[in-house]
């Protein structure tokens, strides 16, 4: 039998149950190799190599895939149809031992019956031009990050992380929000007119003052205002002109990866991670009562609008059934897609349009349905014709003033029966529904004037929806990677929500300002957005992609260099342990002296002078010295790093008093802190001795199972071991005579 091999478990269950028991279907769970995750695995000496081990913790499925695969008459890849996806089956192919120039890459735009069988009938090689821009884009994300995160960490603060596209995205949020703290409102004055035919047979509508002297008018103050409704008050209104029209609304494209969050967070208020899972999963397969695994949709990674021609004919077909032959336009509509898109696959659009939205209402979860709607309904209206509107505008002239009214109404609903803009058509001050029909020479009657103070207002913060649109826009990342980068800038708090507007957190402005400052390419949009080019030309076969490499990193490592030494200043201080002169660095943790001979010597000293205690080294006597750290003050050995025994800070040891005794070896104990900051308490014979407690040990043993006893926080003396129910609480203290008395009385 044959095998075929996938990414996740929902997807095999999908096509396995498509295919009925002809092949085996199995996942991979993603990639099972990958750079190694606590080492650089680039080898920047030797043309940028990537060093690749088996992906942790998939120990078990590479083992159960080999074993199929040594079974399988033939294997198939069917990964994603995208550079993420080719790489995982070139990774797979490599793991498993299946030729490098075997025909067993198969790959569809959509998860249903004919598409598999149509893939299985035209296997192909890997596309290795589609693997080098993924290993560019991972060698080059590996490389910004596994060299700036630890910079920010020395420098910041730790568990930081940069990104090559997540930090020129966090730097969009920040110098947003910068825009909005410097933004100075500037006053401004509306005035709308009420008017009415001198005959009154028909409704009043408003006009808006928009000119002076038939120059664009801009009223700046209160007094401004004034003169403008005495002049207008004290004039007659007159029709200038009227212009009547028919305008068209042109049908929505399909939707695209980014227009789809967008869409999904203005009408649904769902986050870009959030909208993605759904759609992966309407990708992928659901579980359907009655129906099975069934997928929905087709790929939802693309940045195309491209529609197949039997999607095409689909589309027409189910619109002429449903809304009649005057919704379907006399040739099928097309879209263009922007410009660098990458093109590979189809827009997204429902795999079956006779499973309608209403017809899995009640099969599919809030989500899921909501999700798919928009999906499904975006599809057929961007097959649609367009939306005719009849249009009027009129303008108005009182002496020196010109006004302006507008107003339309719907002609032929076209797409608008299914689809409605995120936002409402702007029919101006007149809302829905046309001008009362005056004509040219028209006297009008004011029925009253209406001045209205505004003010400027600072640009809008970013919400999930607009943060994507101008990661598109300014070709930052890729389609799959907006709903990651955002859910990274979440995750690591560099930005907190404010309702749906992102606003960044003190950390984001330090992070951003340093990039900038030490990494001003990397920061730069056009830079980003000129990168994803040379990507896309690696794609293309016509660009090496480690030369593309090679034109980055030399300066970016010089920068690198530079930003770790920026302000590190040569002391007089000579280094205690090798002679050669400290330098003045500055750390998270404020300024410090280091070793100028790093790394043969490693010397570190807290800057100013050190404070000696009476408190001797545990370990070798020698006394201890105050250092500051994450938790702030504790206790140090000054003869670090040779002896690297601490003690935590305080009173009783300051004083030279050890808490507790061993109960083990009979030496004094110590309290100490874990890496959480919780207390314990550990034997000073340590490593002779190695015992440990939560609570202060009283240095005796349980007279019942010989256990140690330990004197709990509320005095309770208790034997350690969890099985022994050893207790002695403290004594009460006694009561002094006739005190019951007095309490009776």
């Amino acid at each position: 039998m044959d095998l075929i091999i996938v990414e996740s478990p929902s997807k095999a269950k999908t096509i396995s149950r498509y295919l009925k028991g002809k092949y085996q279907v199995d996942a991979s769970g993603g990639h099972i190799r990958d750079l190694p995750q606590k080492q650089l695995g680039v080898a920047t000496d030797r043309n940028y190599e990537p060093r690749y081990v088996n992906s942790p913790g998939k120990e078990a499925i590479i083992k159960r895939l080999t074993e199929e695969a040594k079974k399988a008459d033939k294997v198939y890849l069917a990964t994603d149809p995208d550079r993420e996806g080719e790489a995982i089956s070139w990774h797979l192919q490599t793991v498993l031992g299946l030729p490098a120039d075997g025909k067993n890459r198969i790959e569809f735009n959509e998860i249903s019956p004919k598409a598999v069988e149509r893939a299985l009938a035209s296997p192909r090689t890997i596309d290795y031009n589609l693997v080098d821009a993924q290993q560019a884009r991972r060698v080059l994300d590996r490389l910004v990050g596994y060299k700036l995160s630890p910079l920010l960490n020395d420098k910041i603060g730790n568990g930081l992380s940069a990104g090559r596209v997540q930090s020129v995205a966090l730097r969009l949020v920040v110098e947003r929000e910068r825009e909005i703290q410097a933004f100075k409102p500037e006053e401004y004055w509306t005035i709308t007119a009420e008017l009415q035919d001198g005959e009154k047979k028909f409704s009043p509508f408003k006009a808006a003052l928009e000119k002076y002297k038939g120059k664009k008018c801009k009223i700046g103050s209160k007094q401004e205002a004034d003169a403008a409704l005495a002049a207008l008050g004290a004039g007659e209104y007159r029709v200038a002109s009227v212009k009547r029209s028919v305008t068209k609304s042109h049908a929505p494209a399909p939707f695209t990866t980014s227009t789809l969050q967008q869409d999904a967070s203005n009408k649904l208020g769902m986050t870009a991670p959030e909208t993605m899972l759904m759609a992966q999963h309407l990708y992928e397969g659901i579980d359907v009562e009655g129906m099975g695994h069934i997928a929905f949709v087709t790929y939802i990674r693309t940045d195309s609008t491209r529609v197949s021609s039997d999607a095409q004919a689909a589309a027409r077909a189910y619109i002429e059934a449903n809304y009649g032959k005057e919704y379907l336009p006399e040739k099928p509509n097309f879209y263009a897609s922007k410009k660098g898109a990458q093109d590979a696959h189809e827009a997204i659009r429902p795999i079956d349009l006779a499973r309608t939205p209403e017809s899995v209402k009640k099969l599919l979860d809030r989500k899921h349905y909501n999700v798919y709607k928009l999906i499904y309904e975006r599809f057929i209206a961007s097959q649609m014709t367009e939306a005719l509107y009849d249009s009027m505008q009129v303008e108005i002239a009182n002496g020196d003033y010109g006004l302006k009214a507008s107003g339309k109404a719907l002609k032929f609903a076209g797409y608008t029966a299914v689809w409605q803009d995120t936002k409402p058509a702007d029919d101006e001050e007149n809302g829905k529904g046309l001008l009362p029909p005056v004509a040219e020479g028209d006297a009008l009657a004011c029925l009253g004037l209406k001045p209205e103070q505004k003010f400027t207002k600072p640009p809008v913060r970013y919400t999930d929806a607009s943060l994507v649109k101008a990661m598109e826009d300014k070709g930052i990342g890729r389609p799959s990677t907006y709903a990651t980068i955002i859910s990274v800038l979440g995750k690591r708090k560099y930005v907190e929500k404010e309702g749906k507007y992102m606003k960044p957190t003190d950390v984001a402005y330090r992070i951003t300002d340093m990039l900038v400052k030490y990494f001003p390419d990397v920061m730069d949009v056009g830079f980003t957005a000129d990168m994803e080019t040379k990507l896309d030309a690696i794609e293309e076969g016509g660009k090496d992609w480690h030369t593309v490499i090679a034109d980055f990193y030399p300066p970016f490592e010089k920068q690198l260099r530079f930003a770790k030494t920026d302000g590190d200043e040569v002391t007089d201080v000579k280094c205690s342990k090798c002679g050669s002169p400290m330098v003045r660095k500055t750390g998270k943790y404020g300024t410090y002296l280091a070793c100028s001979n790093y790394p043969a010597c490693s010397n570190i000293v807290s800057e100013g002078e050190t404070e000696v205690t009476t408190t001797p080294c545990p370990k070798c006597g020698a006394m201890m010295v105050v250092k500051s750290g994450r938790y702030g003050k504790f206790l140090a050995c000054p003869n670090y790093p040779t002896c690297k025994s601490t003690l935590p800070y305080g009173d009783k040891v300051a004083d030279g008093v050890l808490e507790g005794k061993c109960p083990i070896c009979g030496k004094p104990t110590k309290k100490l802190r874990t890496r959480t900051g919780k207390f314990y308490y550990g034997c000073t014979g340590y490593p002779a001795c190695d015992f440990k407690s939560w609570d202060e040990p009283t240095g005796e043993k349980c007279p019942q199972c010989g256990g140690a006893l330990v004197k709990t926080a509320r005095g309770t003396i208790r034997c350690s071991n969890k099985d022994c129910s050893y207790r002695v609480r403290p004594s009460k203290p006694e009561k002094p005579d006739g005190a019951d008395k007095d309490a009776q009385s």
